[in-house]
């Protein structure tokens, strides 16, 4: 419970930082900048290191991927029956499809599982939402902008030089040596800015857009990323794989995530509709504030 307070009241944070105006326009690009380079990495170096990889961890880093692929074939088919332009289809294909399993889905696995999960939440996040991101993500979003052609060398070089995935490599590289005493308390301490800044970053980067004839799109996305899309990896995950387990919970429960920034920087990046995906993201986090207690409640009973 305190872990949740503090997520809530770093939110609120970044919403009166933004309205007193003591802090730059930019402060949210910096700490951002701060958290993917350092907080996250430092993490990834803290938990993955010590993580036991087995068979069991296949499942739930393939959940962004697969949960991805539901998304696309969803909002294709939500496109055609709402009219919806080629840019709205395409950015909710990459806003709604994939979660925020790092600057929200971290810090929410810590108040609901307790932080010896975080290398699973980190694994989820490292190989699954921003893989998916830096890959497909990338090649969906070229394909629906206007003008934008998809090439190879820049999605290999965007994911060589992603450093919270570095950070995941040289942690399994380093499994078999035990890190010294002020090594690992070093990571930790780096590793523990990443749940207060990231969420006074997002309550920093709100802003309400106007929903006038967007409201539909808006509805369909927001209903398919917090409860359709998480509903049914529970049921292909514990129906049709048989995981069971905090494995199941944690996997379900990252589907279960508010819209992932990063997305929606790739997606305005490539002007997949800014305005549809500013909602998503504005509206989507804090609502799933709401939607990921009762998730917990459901997935309790798993």
């Amino acid at each position: 419970m305190n872990n949740y307070v503090l997520l809530g009241t770093c939110f609120v944070l970044g919403l009166v930082l933004r309205r007193s105006g003591r802090l730059p326009d930019n402060a949210a690009a910096s700490l951002n900048g701060f958290i993917i380079n350092v907080s996250l990495p430092a993490l990834t170096l803290a938990y993955v290191h010590g993580l036991k990889l087995d068979a069991t961890l296949i499942l739930p880093a393939l959940m962004a991927w697969i949960m991805f692929g539901l998304g696309a074939a969803f909002f294709w088919m939500a496109g055609r029956w709402l009219q919806l332009s080629r840019a709205s289809t395409g950015g909710l294909m990459l806003v709604g499809g994939l979660g925020n399993t790092s600057f929200v889905g971290l810090p929410m696995i810590d108040a609901f599982y307790g932080a010896q999960y975080l290398g699973l939440g980190i694994l989820i996040d490292q190989l699954g939402s921003y893989f998916v991101l830096s890959t497909v993500g990338i090649v969906t979003a070229s394909f629906y902008s206007s003008g934008k052609r998809v090439q190879l060398r820049a999605v290999v070089l965007k994911i060589a030089r992603f450093v919270p995935l570095q950070a995941f490599v040289l942690a399994l590289l380093l499994m078999p040596w035990q890190y010294p005493g002020w090594l690992a308390e070093l990571f930790q301490r780096l590793g523990s800015t990443l749940v207060p800044l990231a969420l006074v970053s997002v309550g920093y980067q709100m802003r309400l857009s106007q929903v006038r004839g967007r409201s539909a799109a808006l509805a369909t996305g927001l209903a398919f990323k917090l409860l359709l899309g998480p509903a049914l990896i529970l049921f292909i995950y514990s129906q049709v794989f048989g995981l069971q387990g905090t494995v199941l919970r944690v996997s379900v429960f990252e589907a279960a995530m508010a819209p992932m920034i990063g997305a929606s920087i790739v997606a305005m990046e490539h002007e997949l509709d800014p305005p549809l995906l500013t909602l998503m993201v504005a509206i989507g986090i804090p609502l799933s504030f709401l939607t990921l207690p009762v998730w917990w409640y459901v997935l309790e009973a798993f």
